[in-house]
């Protein structure tokens, strides 16, 4: 998923209900804060908030109405080790610029959910020797923020590791019972016919473990899908799963399945656009389903041109749109009106200067920026004679035009 990831009136009445209100109250380095309804959580679409251009949180409050944010990714140490980072470089412990984050929407009246995980990167369940230490883990991630909701994103490469998985589902049920009123979602790949091999291993492993959280939710994008239609099918397939796995029923598995969708173009190319997306939060709102998600904020924007080229971007979601048009999407999940009033657009940013052009014999490490093709680009790790742009999954992370 991250590989750069109508007013609902009587329907999200009854969902409302069953994803009740109970809420943990914890503190944050600054002072106490009020949960809000689990609804919010289930909405709350993710956000970076150190990498790929963060946009202002309160611009997208006031703009939407929206008041929850998934922020990603925790991950361990890229040096290895058993404590949280923002992904991997940036210590938890001493963290205070998401932490200013945090706190800026709080005092905006929202809240965050904060997600571990992702797509690539080592995560605690691969490092750590157990599920009691994955645990001790990320409660310092709760504690230091005073969470309220938590999200295991369980995808590749991490779940293809049995041991890392069983870590990560001992981690989770563990901080379910410390943390009493703790909204957790479990997030993981989405198929046609639901999720794959890995995915059905980690729901027999969840409930090898006893472990329920308040949903497990599928990302259908990525694996040949192509809009709508072929989303509702996979969540329909998808809760074929569940209802077999733990053996539920349809209803009780609706209650405890989300959807976490890819706005505007995906990695691989597909396109889901606003009426695909108005077509699935219909379908979650009719089927009282309980998380209704999108990788992400900080491309819920628009390119510059539109279509970016025919390219995928961190930044912006290669389609037409107004800034914020996915994240009203989810405000109408958690059963709020977005704002009616056309916010005052954005203007389009200046392009930045371009740095230094890429050499095809230098050798470029962590952190280094380059341009190429009037784009600068950003190395992500290690590399030499690898054109920026010339895979999705390079070395090179787009900065936008210059």
């Amino acid at each position: 998923m991250r590989r750069l990831r109508a007013c609902l009136g009587a329907a999200a009445a009854v969902a409302l209900a069953a994803a009740g209100t109970t809420a943990l109250v914890a503190g944050n380095a600054s002072g106490a804060t009020t949960a809000l309804s689990n609804r919010w959580y289930a909405a709350a679409p993710y956000l970076m908030p150190l990498d790929n251009d963060p946009p202002n949180p309160s611009a997208i409050m006031d703009a939407t109405g929206l008041k929850a944010f998934q922020l990603a990714f925790i991950l361990a140490p890229n040096g290895g080790g058993c404590s949280p980072t923002w992904g991997g470089t940036a210590a938890v412990s001493s963290d205070t610029a998401v932490q200013s984050v945090v706190d800026t929407i709080r005092a905006k009246g929202g809240d965050v959910s904060v997600s571990i995980g992702g797509y690539g990167g080592t995560k605690l369940g691969q490092t750590c020797s157990d599920a009691a230490s994955t645990a001790a883990a990320y409660q310092q991630v709760i504690t230091k923020y005073g969470l309220h909701a938590i999200d295991f994103d369980l995808e590749e490469p991490e779940y293809e590791n049995t041991a890392a998985i069983k870590n990560e589902i001992g981690a989770a049920k563990i901080l379910q019972q410390n943390n009493p009123g703790l909204y957790v979602s479990v997030t993981t790949a989405g198929t046609a016919d639901g999720t794959g091999w890995f995915g059905k291993q980690m729901l027999l492993e969840a409930k090898s473990q006893g472990f329920t959280p308040n949903n497990f939710s599928i990302m259908p994008f990525d694996g040949g899908f192509n809009g709508a239609a072929s989303q509702t099918s996979a969540l329909t397939n998808f809760n074929s799963i569940l209802q077999s796995t733990f053996g539920w029923d349809q209803a009780t598995a609706y209650a405890h399945e989300g959807f976490s969708g890819m706005n505007g173009r995906s990695d691989t190319g597909e396109y889901f656009t606003q009426a695909d997306f108005q077509t699935v939060l219909d379908y979650a709102a009719n089927h009282h389903m309980d998380r209704f998600t999108f990788w992400s904020l900080n491309r819920d924007r628009q390119c510059t041109p539109p279509d970016n080229g025919g390219r995928t971007s961190g930044t912006c979601s290669s389609v037409t749109q107004n800034s914020w048009d996915y994240a009203k999407y989810s405000v109408q999940f958690a059963g709020v009106t977005p704002p009616t009033s056309t916010p005052t657009p954005t203007p389009t940013p200046t392009p930045s200067s371009c740095k230094t052009a890429w050499s095809s014999t230098a050798v470029y490490t962590a952190g280094n920026e380059v341009s190429y093709n009037q784009h600068n680009w950003k190395a992500k790790w290690w590399t030499q004679n690898e054109t920026p742009g010339a895979a999705e999954w390079g070395p090179w992370q787009d900065e936008g035009a210059c």
